[in-house]
């Protein structure tokens, strides 16, 4: 492991995406191997494959509509492939040798048949996209700014909004559709607060099980979103001036990369150097 300069501060920026917000509700020390120490994880094949999936369907929409196929959005999964190789070399690790070859190619047609799941939701050639990967931004009043990138905003000609996200995997029970929509009440919470219209409908597209979860958001809804961020960005900036960040077990645990260095499982956390809180644009960190 790379030795950590305990004299030299680490930034934390007054920064929360749906993704640090997750990280931190299901355990504060996997937020802060991520976010603070900033630890590098193992390329992950199924993640892998969603960051795929999501940069074909991004650019399934730059053809013209008639050409918005199955077909074409599968040619383009060797390109984007390539693509993200070169824009992260830690995925060449995943088909490094020539006997991968074949894991490879089982590994795209897995990919299409996902892209196959997507055209069974819906017909491409009949949409034209407001926005698509689109990075949203909300400097809010609890003193922290609320970012993220949005797979896919619709908006019809009466002016009603969509908010569309890509998910690999397939649909939650119905016990845990709530934590699977408060990525997408996030980022209607940012919509409102920056464009002053709630979204009508936002959508999950689960193409594992070709499945969708949709949910209308209401001002309350997105008040009491508003709210449970700000408390969550209490809690971090907490832990960050106390030093504390602790773990908190849970079914996740036997997925984490981290399992060698967490006291749950008999490890040792780094020691953890100085945090500099530090607003998104400043110039000035703030000790901690």
């Amino acid at each position: 492991m790379t030795q950590v300069d305990l004299e030299t501060p680490v930034t934390l920026k007054r920064s929360l995406s749906p993704s640090r917000a997750s990280d931190f509700t299901t355990c504060p020390l996997l937020y802060r191997f991520r976010t603070i120490d900033r630890l590098p994880e193992p390329p992950d094949p199924v993640a892998a494959r969603g960051t795929l999936v999501h940069a074909v369907l991004e650019r399934l929409f730059d053809a013209p509509a008639a050409e918005r196929t199955l077909d074409h959005a599968a040619s383009l999964l060797p390109s984007e492939w390539d693509a993200l190789r070169e824009e992260d070399p830690r995925l060449a690790e995943l088909f490094a040798s020539g006997e991968d070859a074949a894991a490879q190619a089982g590994w795209l047609a897995s990919a299409t048949d996902l892209l196959g799941s997507y055209f069974a939701i819906e017909d491409p050639r009949f949409l034209e996209p407001a926005a698509r990967e689109e990075r949203l931004e909300l400097a809010h009043d609890a003193g922290v700014t609320l970012t993220g990138i949005v797979d896919r905003i619709d908006v019809s000609p009466e002016g009603l909004v969509r908010v569309v996200d890509y998910k690999t995997g397939k649909a939650p029970g119905p016990l845990f559709e709530d934590k699977a929509l408060a990525q997408l009440k996030f980022y209607a919470l940012v919509i409102w607060r920056t464009r002053g219209v709630i979204p009508t409908l936002l959508q999950l597209y689960y193409l594992a099980d070709q499945s969708v979860l949709s949910y209308s958001p209401t001002e309350q809804d997105l008040l009491v979103t508003e709210r449970r961020l700000a408390a969550l960005w209490a809690a971090i900036a907490g832990a960050a001036e106390r030093r504390e960040f602790v773990a908190k077990p849970g079914p996740l645990c036997r997925f984490c990369a981290h399992q060698k260095l967490c006291p749950e499982f008999g490890g040792t956390p780094p020691e953890l150097p100085v945090i500099q809180l530090v607003d998104v644009n400043a110039q000035s960190p703030e000790g901690v």
